[in-house]
């Protein structure tokens, strides 16, 4: 799909629910590995104290990351994502001593309507991995959160 048509009726609207899909580049496994998830999940966690969005869902695939948040911030969905992957692109890229590109350019958004459920869609976020066949239970896969739990592993 062009770039152009990601754009197409994009809105960006501050304490707006968000459910966005950014995928790396030629869908390399990136995220295979602990140290670069690490990366990412630090990034989002600085866009979260930084008070850019509230996060209340999120799984790493080994190739790409789905996120449910709230957009806290005057800066735009747009602004949000690109500070995440270049970011976490710049990092990833330092630590592998490479350069090149870590994230697909655009990514999907989804605004969730008011009448949609948050659990639900929460829920199918975090059951990636168990769909994907990368483990049987959720608890045996690392990278994901949810603000349903206690303890967070970004909040």
């Amino acid at each position: 799909m062009p770039r152009s048509d990601l754009l197409k009726g994009r809105c960006s609207l501050e304490h707006q629910v968000y459910h966005i899909t950014c995928t790396t580049q030629g869908r390399v496994c990136w995220f295979e590995s602990a140290v670069l998830s690490k990366i990412v999940i630090s990034e989002m966690r600085r866009l979260l104290e930084a008070g850019y969005v509230d996060s209340l869902a999120w799984v790493l695939m080994p190739d790409h990351l789905h996120w449910l948040f709230v957009l806290q911030s005057e800066q735009d969905l747009s602004t949000v994502i690109r500070l995440l992957k270049g970011r976490s692109a710049r990092l990833m890229n330092a630590h592998l001593q490479r350069t090149g590109m870590i994230w697909q350019k655009g990514f999907y958004d989804h605004a969730v309507r008011a009448d949609e459920d948050l659990q639900r869609t929460a829920r199918y976020i975090v059951a990636n991995p168990l769909r994907a066949g990368l483990v049987d239970h959720i608890g045996d896969y690392s990278w994901w959160d949810a603000v349903w739990l206690e303890d967070g592993l970004i909040g």
